[in-house]
């Protein structure tokens, strides 16, 4: 598998002087086409300004990130992000929102429906094509925000805690949603959650982050079996590797509040 992102010794620091905050100090990480990283650590720990800082929305203080092997200078289409807040256009359908990357393409009508329909139907919203927004539940919403990222093929797709506000029921069918996504589409992805549980239920590999300044601490391979389903919460391997995941984050935590 090639390498698509090298994060190569990143530093962020925000502010000035007295008044500067180290965001994220020293950080290294490679990801290979395909892989599905998950990044967990505690609150504040700089996993949202790293994920910015691929993206492009932030530029590096020191240290670089690459992707395929050039410095990320800004926004890149070949990476698509994922909000936790959907960041649909409220006065478009959902066809007009998954569509909205194809259009500023200029890619030909006929065309970009056919991309559009094909990723509708792959997040199982057929038939919601001319429903607004506001008609939808969160859970649809941050479909047509998955489908509208899948139009636009990118290389590797970035998210920022999608699922973090939604209930309990549809955040697991979600969780189960994109894993059969990312298994048909083969796309590479980096993943932000708070939850070890969804974390070992998505990856192939884990990161976790040290509290302020973020540092990656320890990195490790998911080898839980696919497909995956809640069930292989119940398995040895999986307690296992929550176990050693979840004293690696605590450590942290307690290290955040001075304990």
């Amino acid at each position: 598998m090639s390498v698509i992102i090298e994060v190569k010794n990143l530093t962020k620091i925000f502010g000035q002087k007295d008044n500067s905050v180290t965001a994220l100090e020293g950080v290294n990480l490679t990801i290979k086409e395909g892989e599905f990283w998950v990044l967990v650590g505690s609150s504040g720990c700089g996993k949202t300004t790293l994920v910015n800082t691929i993206a492009g929305f932030e530029r590096p203080t020191h240290g670089q990130v690459l992707l395929h092997g050039e410095s990320v200078k800004g926004i890149d289409p070949r990476c698509g992000m994922i909000f936790q807040q959907y960041a649909l256009f409220p006065w478009k359908t959902v066809v007009e929102n998954v569509e909205f990357g194809l259009k500023m393409k200029r890619v030909k009508l006929s065309e970009r429906r056919k991309i559009t329909q094909k990723y509708i139907d792959l997040v199982g919203l057929q038939g919601f094509e001319k429903h607004y927004p506001v008609q939808l539940s969160g859970g649809m919403k941050q479909r047509v925000s998955i489908a509208r990222s899948l139009a636009n093929d990118p290389e590797i797709m970035l998210m920022d805690e999608p699922f973090a506000a939604l209930d309990a029921m549809t955040r697991q069918v979600l969780q189960e949603e994109l894993m059969r996504i990312y298994r048909e589409s083969h796309k590479t992805i980096l993943f932000i959650t708070h939850s070890i549980d969804e974390a070992l239920l998505l990856s192939t590999s884990i990161a976790v982050m040290t509290s302020r300044p973020g540092r990656i601490k320890d990195t490790l391979k998911n080898d839980l079996p696919w497909p995956r389903s809640a069930e292989v919460q119940l398995t040895d391997r999986y307690q296992e590797l929550k176990n050693s995941i979840w004293h690696s984050v605590q450590e942290e935590v307690m290290r955040s509040i001075g304990l």
